[in-house]
């Protein structure tokens, strides 16, 4: 067994493999496009390219940095749900919202970096939980909003 397939039966290498990857996914949608395109509503909710990305922020944030790490809630703003997370201020920016959504992976990266898999987390409302089902829990939620960002990337890119 060479060192490449060691590499592929490590779970945890798997998992931060397929985060990363829609990590850079979810961010790639807004490339090239204008501020207008990035803000562009094609459905009835709150729901624009822009908008996802400051949504996958806050998110990462609530699992990292809230059930990683022991923050407030409180801290990152007060919503009423997840959804006026995708709500976008007159302010916001392709370039500052990438920022933000940049410096939370990291953010993100540095919490679990002396975490095992095993580890149990306890900053979730519903109790504790491992980091594993915490990576899971980003994963799912990545891939789910990188679906809507590629479908909306190709109606932004239609007209």
């Amino acid at each position: 067994m060479g060192s490449f397939d060691v590499l592929l039966d490590d779970e945890r290498v798997q998992l931060e493999a397929f985060i990363e990857e829609y990590r850079g996914a979810i961010e790639a949608t807004l490339d090239g496009l204008t501020e207008e395109q990035a803000r562009r509503r094609l459905v009835p909710s709150a729901t624009t390219l822009l908008g996802l990305l400051k949504h996958v922020t806050w998110m990462q944030r609530v699992w990292f940095e809230v059930c990683v790490g022991g923050k407030s809630l409180a801290e990152f703003g007060s919503v009423q749900t997840p959804d006026d997370t995708f709500r976008l201020a007159d302010d916001d920016t392709i370039a500052s919202i990438t920022a933000e959504y940049r410096e939370a992976c990291a953010t993100a990266r540095a919490a679990v970096a002396d975490l095992s898999l095993d580890a149990v987390v306890t900053g979730h409302r519903a109790g504790p939980r491992t980091l594993r089902w915490v990576y899971l829990q980003v994963l799912r939620e990545l891939s789910h909003h990188c679906g809507h960002a590629d479908i909306l990337r190709e109606q932004v890119l239609a007209d």
